[in-house]
C-alpha cells in the first residue's frame, strides 16, 4: 500500500490585497484539495473557503475510505462536488456581497488503495513519474476550449488573451456537472503537486523547471521552493500548492 508525505504553502503573492486561494489536507493523507476564488475580495475568498469545507465534508459522510469502489468513489466526488456547487449559488443569490462570487477547485484523494484525481475550472493537478511531468486534470477554460477545437496552437494558448477566462467553476449551473475524475494506481516514487494558477503564472509554462522543483526530497521545501519560483516570475495572483509524495 502506497503511503503518502506531503507539503503545503498558500501565499496572497506581490499584486493581489488578500488571498482568495484555499487549501485543505486531510490529517490522515486522504485527501488535498486547492480552491482559487473569484468575485473580488470577500467573496472570492468566502467561495474558496466554502469548497475546501463542503467538499470534504460531503466526501467523509458518503467514501468508505478503507474499501469503497472505483464507480462509486467517482460518483461521490461528483455528488460532493455538485453539492458544493449548489450552497455556493445559494449563498450568491441570498447575500449581495457575494453576488457573482465563485472558486475553481481541483483535489485528489485515496480510497480503496486507489488514487482519484479531478477538478473543475483551471487549478490543477499534475504527477511527476520518473522524469515525466504530467498534467492529470483539464482547463475548463475558453482557451483550452479552442485549444481543443484546433482553433489555435499550443504555443498561441500560452498567451491567449482568454487563458484566465472560464466557463466552468463553482458558483454556475455547469459547476454542478461533473468533475471529471480520474482513478489512478499510484507507484511509490509518484510525486503530485496540486496548484492554483498562480503558480503556473509565475513558473511561464517551463515543466522542466516545475519537474526539477516537484523532485526536491522534502514536500515541504519543494512547495515553498514553487511557491517562490512563481513568485519570482512574476504571478499576478494569490499563489498555492500543494506536492504530494508516494512512498
Amino acid at each position: 500500500m502506497v503511503q503518502v508525505r506531503w507539503g503545503c504553502l498558500s501565499i496572497k503573492g506581490n499584486f493581489r490585497e488578500n488571498n482568495e486561494d484555499s487549501f485543505i489536507v486531510d490529517p490522515r493523507g486522504r485527501f488535498f484539495i486547492v480552491a482559487d476564488g473569484m468575485g473580488g475580495q470577500s467573496a472570492g475568498e468566502k467561495a474558496s473557503v466554502l469548497a475546501t469545507e463542503l467538499v470534504p465534508r460531503r466526501l467523509e459522510q458518503t467514501i468508505d475510505f478503507e474499501k469503497a469502489p472505483a464507480d462509486e468513489v467517482v460518483r461521490r466526488i461528483d455528488e460532493a462536488v455538485a453539492f458544493a456547487n449548489g450552497e455556493i449559488m445559494a449563498l450568491s443569490t441570498l447575500d449581495p456581497e457575494y453576488h457573482n462570487m465563485g472558486t475553481t477547485i481541483a483535489f485528489m484523494l485515496t480510497a480503496g488503495g486507489k488514487f482519484f484525481v479531478a477538478g473543475v475550472g483551471d487549478s490543477r493537478v499534475y504527477r511527476l513519474r520518473g522524469d515525466q511531468l504530467e498534467q492529470l486534470t483539464r482547463d475548463h477554460s475558453l482557451t483550452q476550449a479552442l485549444l481543443e477545437a484546433g482553433t489555435i496552437s499550443a504555443e498561441e494558448a500560452k498567451t491567449h488573451r482568454y487563458k484566465n477566462v472560464l466557463y466552468r467553476y463553482l458558483g454556475t449551473k455547469e459547476g454542478g456537472t461533473g468533475a471529471e475524475a480520474k482513478v489512478l494506481e499510484a507507484q511509490a516514487g509518484d510525486r503530485f503537486m496540486l496548484c492554483s494558477d498562480g503558480v503556473t503564472d509565475g513558473i511561464k509554462y517551463d515543466l522542466d523547471q516545475l519537474a526539477r522543483l516537484i523532485k526536491m526530497d522534502d514536500p515541504q521545501a519543494a512547495a515553498a521552493a514553487i511557491i517562490k519560483a512563481a513568485e519570482d516570475g512574476g504571478s499576478k495572483d494569490n499563489i498555492t500548492c500543494i506536492v504530494v509524495h508516494c512512498v
